[in-house]
């Protein structure tokens, strides 16, 4: 080689400007620290992977040797390497990936470059290293797998024994204790609580056996066929335990839970039954029939309550001893006769004694409902005959008020006359159902062993009325019957002609029509008078004003025919 001197605006005659630097006038793109960084991680990987390369071939070559103490001491000795594989995985990466790069990382203008000769030679070197450590980095995670797995493996081997010697052994013996279901629910709440507490107990072991479970999952879907049978079998012997154990504990506390069920029905059952034995001991004096409509309906509801309730129990207690029959499957070997007979015996004697009780209840509500139906009688035969005595009392103000005409005629007059006995028959009808109500009265009392109710003020008052009533009728009679012979006379005398004066030539007849006139006009200002000396008058004094009114024109009437009877039969024409 010969060394030439030149200055440094005068290398471009002697070298191609994109070899030389910005330096020296060139276009050549080169950053001296870059590359002096990527010389530094080069040479640390390198150092890093050869000596990683060394300890994982000695953990590697050391398990696939001896026998299986030896390896598992083999590996005990080395299991951790003195730098983490893949933190030197990732450095080997990345400078690969820089040495492939065209461009420097820290160049601005984009203008691509050629690599040194030294960063070629470093590139199939990273990639050999990288390979090598790829290769036994997997053989080392696999050696740690298969020992992990063989530590997982007999971890879940004596797991898997603690709970199913647990759940065989103290856990079954818990349970082989406990088959009473209690005779109230005081003692049924005692049993509950206490096999919430073997429930607690049983809860941490089966939370140990979903982990177990789930571990044995994981291995068995990793796919080894050396430990698959192993696996399955403990699998399949510490589900067997456990559900059979979960179903004990089930079984148990459905039993617990209808057996509080039962207890509570048959409380709330006992409870109505006192409350209605007690309503129907107490005496009751119920003031009307909607009182005793009301009370009825209540018995009705209380005793439709009972059956529901009645109903209800037996159906909870022929399934409680539904379960109880079935209890002897999980007897353990255990003759459980004893305790079932106990529970069979408890359960049939609460059905009896409250189906006994609620017959008595039914017997006693039949006897107060028929009381009460003939309280009902009572009330409503009371009320019909005071009402019997209301229309009575009307009636005979109507016959004061209104019935007050005695006809113009005799026709019209024996017309008034029907029409009043029609009305004194409805009186009639009237007074003999208020009279049989009251009879009634009186045999229902005798029935009820109750005072008369209806002989201090209804029966009195009912005479009482009829008394004035039928007063009243026969002095209306008597005024229709004179009115009647009034009116018939007279008006035979004034339909017969004047030139017949042969007929009246007594004139006795004149006066006897004068005589029931005058008579008819004294009863009409006569008041009547009842038997307690009160005195009442027909209608008002212009209604009796005018009765009389018009009897008087009749009487003028008779008078005028009375006087030209009496006239000579011939008269002159001055006459």
């Amino acid at each position: 080689l010969q060394v030439i001197l030149v200055s440094a605006n005068k290398l471009t005659r002697y070298i191609e400007p994109c070899q030389l630097t910005e330096d020296f006038g060139g276009t050549l793109t080169y950053d001296h620290m870059d590359w002096l960084n990527k010389r530094l991680v080069f040479e640390k990987f390198t150092k890093e992977s050869t000596s990683l390369l060394d300890e994982l071939a000695l953990i590697n070559n050391g398990s696939d040797k001896g026998t299986q103490q030896e390896r598992d001491r083999s590996i005990d000795l080395n299991f951790l390497p003195s730098v983490d594989p893949e933190t030197v995985l990732q450095t080997g990466h990345e400078l690969l990936s820089e040495l492939q790069q065209r461009r420097f990382n820290g160049s601005d203008g984009g203008v691509s470059w050629s690599p040194m000769d030294d960063e070629l030679l470093a590139q199939p070197q990273v990639m050999k290293l990288l390979d090598s450590l790829r290769e036994q980095y997997t053989r080392y995670q696999e050696v740690c797998r298969q020992r992990s797995k063989r530590t997982q493996l007999e971890e879940i081997q004596q797991k898997v024994m603690q709970v199913v010697n647990w759940l065989e052994g103290p856990g079954s013996e818990q349970l082989r204790t406990q088959w009473g279901i209690g005779d109230s629910i005081r003692a049924s709440q005692a049993l509950q609580q206490k096999h919430e507490e073997i429930e607690s107990q049983h809860s941490e072991w089966f939370a140990v056996y979903v982990e177990l479970n789930q571990q044995i999952a994981a291995l068995l879907n990793a796919g080894d066929e050396e430990d698959l049978v192993e696996l399955k079998a403990l699998q399949q012997q510490l589900s067997d335990v456990c559900y059979r154990q979960a179903s004990q504990l089930e079984f148990r506390q459905n039993l617990l839970q209808a057996a509080l069920e039962f207890h509570s029905v048959a409380q709330d059952l006992s409870q109505q039954l006192d409350g209605l034995l007690g309503m129907l001991c107490v005496d009751v004096a119920p003031a009307d029939g909607a009182s005793i409509q009301q009370t009825l309906k209540l018995l009705e509801e209380k005793l439709k309550s009972v059956d529901l309730g009645l109903q209800g129990l037996r159906e909870k207690g022929q399934s409680l001893l539904d379960q109880i029959s079935n209890q002897a499957s999980w007897a353990y070997g255990k003759d459980v006769t004893i305790e079932n007979k106990e529970n069979v015996d408890h359960i049939q004697g609460v059905m009896e004694d409250m189906q006994l009780r609620k017959q008595r209840c039914e017997d006693m509500v039949d006897v107060r409902r028929l009381k009460m139906l003939q309280m009902v009688q009572l009330f409503k035969c009371e009320e019909d005959a005071a009402q019997a005595v209301e229309w009575l009392s009307e009636l005979l103000d109507a016959l004061l008020k209104t019935h007050i005409r005695l006809g113009d005629d005799a026709q019209e007059t024996k017309v008034l006359l029907e029409k009043h006995r029609k009305f004194v028959d409805v009186a009639q009808s009237t007074y003999d159902y208020g009279r049989q109500l009251l009879q009634a009265t009186v045999v229902l009392c005798q029935s009820l062993r109750c005072t008369s109710r209806s002989s201090g003020d209804t029966l009195p008052r009912l005479n009482r009325v009829w008394k004035q009533f039928t007063v009243t009728s026969e002095e209306r009679v008597h005024r229709l019957e004179t009115a009647v012979a009034f009116h018939s006379t007279a008006e035979k005398i004034l339909q017969e002609c004047p030139e017949q004066p042969e007929t009246f030539n007594e004139m006795d007849q004149f006066d006897e029509i004068e005589a029931v006139g005058k008579s008819l006009l004294d009863r009409l200002t006569v008041p009547v008078v009842y038997p307690d000396g009160s005195e009442q008058y027909f209608g008002s004094p212009s209604d009796m004003a005018s009765a009389a009114e018009h009897i008087r024109e009749k009487m003028k009437l008779v008078s005028l025919k009375k006087q030209q009877l009496r006239q000579p039969e011939a008269t002159t024409p001055e006459s």
